[in-house]
């Protein structure tokens, strides 16, 4: 199938409306592929793969290189694309970078990573056992709309490189990019040939999950849950990506000039809508007065991308349903007696909604703000006194991506951040699990599910090893009795 985003209807399919969130003017459409579209592309990709598969790993990532060339030619059509869809400027051309280097850096990587070997069996001296990597046929993946391209390649990439093929189902909601990139994709026909993006919406994606051999999810828990127990029914591995209401956790000892830029940037960057965005602040009691202090001073300077989208940092919320989730959480905090310091209010500019940084005190668990993922620029802050009780707080929730830890030395951060229930922990930094892949990690509790995306294991979990056992003496018979 080969779907478009059109400006204007071209044809009877069903199409779903696209949202310019600096207008809040519907200005596309997105077709949408019906599940007898999405099984005719599952059977095409499948025709496809053993011969990709066969190919070496240095072949296809080969190919994944021209592919990265032909997007850098695409690169201003992606940019355009992704503003169109997000409001964002600086953070599309960032995205498109980003994602141009994370090709390349896979195509590098992945021939020292898929080694198959060989070695002596330690109970039987005539045996040996070799590996082998088997690919799953066909990868689905379906991504989200706060980072579009990063998002919807941080899976299908290593997919790819291993040797599988791969569909892709982007969000309805940010899905403008794929016009360029499959553009880009069709000049490289050895890999468009075992990669496709369908487009639609919940239907679409249930769709995929039922004819695909692994599914990488992105998104939220409620939607992950049922990706889960789709995937269970039909016993194929399912690596999900999910919420996070990660806490940063500031000891008495820290820089507070630096702590205040990481918990600000940390909590604010692309509008809090990044699953690792720090959404719960704990600032030991010496230092809790000082600290909020400054941050609301930096706050408060921070300057929207409006009307120049390319002057300012904040640009609009890119979800508007997303904007009722905040101000509900919002609402539900000073209902309980919380006190807003600066922002807090979503403003309507020129047909986009805004939200400055938003600082609140006066917090606890018993708010929405404390507990559920806000997915937003406003930055809770609460006080503790002992180092046990600021790793309690960090713990009393459903969630286990990710947090960060601010302290006078890194040994003391990271004494504190080995007590905390998450994968990636940032020290006297923040937010590092998207400036770095080279750690492996996995989420915790309600966060996520199965392989790490991270380090070598983002590749390898694309395969099923197989053990080829070898008998080099004489094969045991039946013992006479």
């Amino acid at each position: 199938m080969n779907a478009r985003i059109d400006q204007v209807a071209t044809a009877p399919q069903a199409r779903l409306p696209v949202r310019n969130p600096r207008t809040g003017a519907c200005d596309a459409f997105v077709p949408v592929a019906s599940a007898a579209e999405v099984a005719a592309t599952a059977a095409r990709l499948r025709a496809a793969q053993r011969a990709w598969a066969r190919r070496p790993v240095a072949e296809r990532g080969a190919a994944l290189s021209r592919w990265a060339d032909e997007l850098a030619v695409e690169r201003e059509a992606l940019v355009d694309a992704l503003f169109a869809d997000t409001g964002r400027w600086g953070i599309s051309v960032g995205e498109v970078d980003g994602a141009l280097r994370n090709l390349r850096r896979w195509a590098s990587q992945a021939p020292g990573l898929v080694t198959e070997t060989e070695f002596p069996s330690a109970l039987l001296p005539t045996v040996t056992i070799r590996d082998q990597y088997v690919p799953y046929p066909l990868v689905g993946c379906i991504s989200p709309w706060n980072f579009p391209v990063t998002l919807s390649l941080i899976d299908a990439v290593p997919a790819l490189v291993a040797g599988c093929a791969v569909i892709v189902k982007p969000s309805e909601v940010t899905p403008r990019f794929v016009g360029p990139l499959r553009r880009a994709l069709a000049r490289v026909p050895e890999l468009a040939a075992v990669l496709e993006f369908v487009t639609g919406a919940a239907d679409t994606g249930r769709a995929l999950v039922s004819g695909v051999d692994a599914v990488c999810f992105t998104g939220s828990v409620a939607t992950g849950r049922k990706v889960a127990e789709a995937a269970a029914a039909r016993f194929i591995p399912a690596f999900l990506e999910l919420g996070g209401k990660d806490p940063a956790i500031v000891l008495a000892s820290a820089d507070l000039e630096m702590a205040t830029d990481v918990v600000l940037r940390g909590s604010i960057a692309n509008n809090g809508h990044a699953c690792m965005s720090l959404e719960r602040v704990y600032v030991q009691r010496p230092v809790y007065a000082p600290f909020v202090e400054r941050l609301v001073e930096k706050a408060r300077a921070v300057r929207l991308a409006y009307p120049d989208p390319r002057s300012g940092y904040l640009g609009p919320l890119i979800f508007e349903p997303q904007a009722r989730v905040i101000q509900a959480q919002l609402d539900d905090a000073r209902a309980r007696g919380a006190r807003v310091l600066c922002g807090g209010e979503i403003e309507n500019l020129g047909g986009g909604l805004y939200l400055r940084p938003t600082v609140v005190v006066d917090v606890d668990h018993t708010m929405t703000l404390l507990t559920e993922e806000t997915f937003g620029p406003v930055i809770p802050v609460m006080p503790f006194d002992t180092a046990q009780q600021a790793i309690d707080l960090a713990n009393d929730s459903e969630y286990g991506l990710s947090a960060c830890v601010l302290a006078g030395t890194l040994d003391e951060a990271l004494a504190v951040g080995r007590e905390i229930d998450a994968g990636g922990i940032s020290l006297n930094d923040g937010c590092m699990t998207y400036m770095t892949y080279e750690g492996e990690k996995n989420s915790f509790k309600y966060s996520g599910l199965g392989g790490s995306r991270m380090g070598a294991a983002g590749l390898r979990r694309f395969f099923r090893k197989k053990a080829l056992i070898q008998q080099h003496g004489r094969a045991a018979g039946v013992p006479a009795h």
